[in-house]
């Protein structure tokens, strides 16, 4: 008797064990179900639903209507025709309203056109040939090489952005205005020549110039030098900023749009560049090295036009420009300072503190931008989160709302592999997507104000823009400062009608960019 309960036992036990596997694998539903698409269908309802009250709506007054006779047709005719000065007056209220809003709704921003320049072959600054020429001229101690290597090695710069040409032999030495002038004035020229002859647009037709460098403002002023170059006409409204940092370029193009506010049918040249001779740092301040390491030559010219006849062959409209500035915090006002250092060299300071600072005014910025620009359903989510945690003290996470339903395209400044990971950390972006700013980094390095331009050359380059693509450049500027442009295409960028720094060389990219690039000097 005792034998068969136990082999009963037994058999329960292998019964169980056999059923418990069966148990573990069973699916995950929670796991199973691809939330991704689960949020899909919730933007897509939340987006469409105006559509979808209005098609029920839409039925029953169809519906309604087809009860209606020929009579009852007449009969609203004649009531109609009884009150001729009452529909009169509707009718001229209706076309007043009318003119008074096209008269006062901001004029469309168009972007023509734009060109970058591209280093000379002989202007390729690989970082062994730039520390070979600091480590035999003296101007480093071993330990600020080393500094300057490991930075390099890590930067996520490649071995073909270029320098200006005083750089390679002596750049102490060769620290004078006139190669300075020598350097930006052939930047500046290459790339409004490039400009001009891709739009056929002529010097004089231009109604509004401004011109962009932070750290090199000689007088007569960059903008004036234009000017003269180009012989523009004698009422151009021209403007020259400094010491607005990296961000400086989209600052531009805010100023041009609002210039393009009341200058009616008028061009727009802006021009952002940055000096690399005067602004070479020969000291060992570690906190002032890094511009050596980072810092490389570039420069775009950007056409914007107000002008309705320039929409057909207009490749953008200007959609939005966002300023945001955190000066009035100290720390955010010190990061970034041109000072001397204890040997009385000038250079510029970047604090360690950078990175999280930066941090702080993207989060500013992309907090004022997403209304303009996110969809409901992502204002919606953000809504109840902030609601959540400030009225009902939940205690759940701040809701990040998705870029990527907002834009297709996203050109995030190349200040360095640091400043690219934090943004695409902040906005959880992909690896397609942050792809033209890595590679700019690699090929062209840090070409301050202008990365953002041949960020969007890369896009253009690689046939991705469609029409009616969405756009979001950001960049940040000492001050401290993060600002933001939207552009919408309106065409179909076809590259094979393209001339950019990219088309010859496009095919080799994107590259695989490891975390250190071993040099050698």
């Amino acid at each position: 008797m005792a034998s068969g309960k136990q082999q009963n036992l037994q058999n329960e036990k292998q019964q169980n064990l056999q059923n418990e596997p069966k148990q573990k694998n069973l699916p995950n539903f929670f796991v199973s179900i691809k939330l991704k698409y689960v949020k899909l269908g919730y933007h897509y309802l939340i987006s469409n639903a105006l559509y979808l009250l209005l098609v029920p709506l839409l039925c029953i007054l169809l519906t309604h209507l087809s009860t209606l006779t020929v009579d009852d047709f007449i009969q609203l005719w004649n009531e109609l025709r009884f009150n001729f000065l009452t529909l009169l007056a509707c009718l001229v209220s209706l076309v007043f309203i009318s003119t008074i809003y096209l008269m006062s709704r901001p004029r469309t921003v168009y972007l023509v056109n734009f060109a970058c320049y591209k280093p000379d072959p002989s202007e390729m600054c690989s970082a062994e040939r730039l520390f070979r020429m600091a480590a035999k001229n003296g101007y480093f101690t071993e330990e600020s090489l080393a500094f300057q290597k490991k930075v390099v090695e890590r930067s996520g710069i490649g071995k073909m952005s270029g320098g200006p040409k005083s750089l390679f032999d002596n750049p102490l030495d060769n620290k004078n205005m006139a190669l300075a002038m020598k350097e930006t004035k052939a930047v500046i020229v290459g790339a409004i020549d490039e400009l001009l002859a891709k739009t056929g647009v002529k010097p004089r037709d231009i109604g509004i110039l401004l011109v962009n460098s932070s750290l090199f403002n000689p007088t007569p002023s960059l903008s004036a030098m234009v000017v003269n170059h180009y012989k523009l006409r004698g009422n151009i409204l021209s403007y020259n900023l400094g010491g607005m940092g990296c961000s400086a370029g989209l600052i531009s193009i805010d100023l041009a749009r609002r210039l393009l506010q009341v200058t009616p049918d008028s061009y727009a040249l802006v021009v952002s560049t940055e000096n690399i001779t005067m602004n070479w740092y020969g000291g060992n301040d570690r906190s002032m090295l890094l511009t050596n390491c980072l810092f490389r030559l570039g420069g775009a010219a950007i056409l914007l036009s107000n002008r309705s006849s320039d929409r057909r062959r207009a490749k953008y409209e200007l959609l939005h420009t966002l300023r945001t500035h955190k000066g009035a915090d100290d720390k955010s006002y010190n990061c970034v300072s041109q000072q001397e250092d204890e040997s009385k060299r000038i250079g510029v300071k970047i604090s360690k503190d950078l990175m999280a600072i930066a941090g702080e005014a993207l989060k500013t910025n992309i907090t004022t931008l997403g209304p303009l620009v996110l969809p409901m359903s992502e204002q919606l989510l953000f809504s109840l989160t902030l609601v959540a945690r400030k009225i009902f003290k939940m205690k759940i996470k701040p809701y990040i709302p998705d870029f990527k339903l907002a834009f297709e395209h996203f050109c995030i400044h190349a200040g360095g592999r640091a400043v690219l990971d934090e943004v695409e950390k902040h906005l959880k972006l992909n690896e397609w997507l942050m792809e033209p700013s890595r590679m700019t980094l690699y090929r062209f390095g840090n070409t301050s104000s202008s990365c953002l331009w041949y960020e969007l050359a890369y896009f253009e380059a690689k046939g991705r823009i469609r029409k009616g693509d969405r756009t979001w450049q950001i960049a940040f500027g000492s001050g401290f400062k993060c600002n933001s442009a939207v552009w919408r295409a309106l065409r179909t960028i076809n590259p094979a009608h393209e001339k950019n720094p990219w088309m010859d060389e496009i095919d080799n990219f994107p590259v695989h960019v490891p975390e250190v690039i071993p040099i050698d000097f």
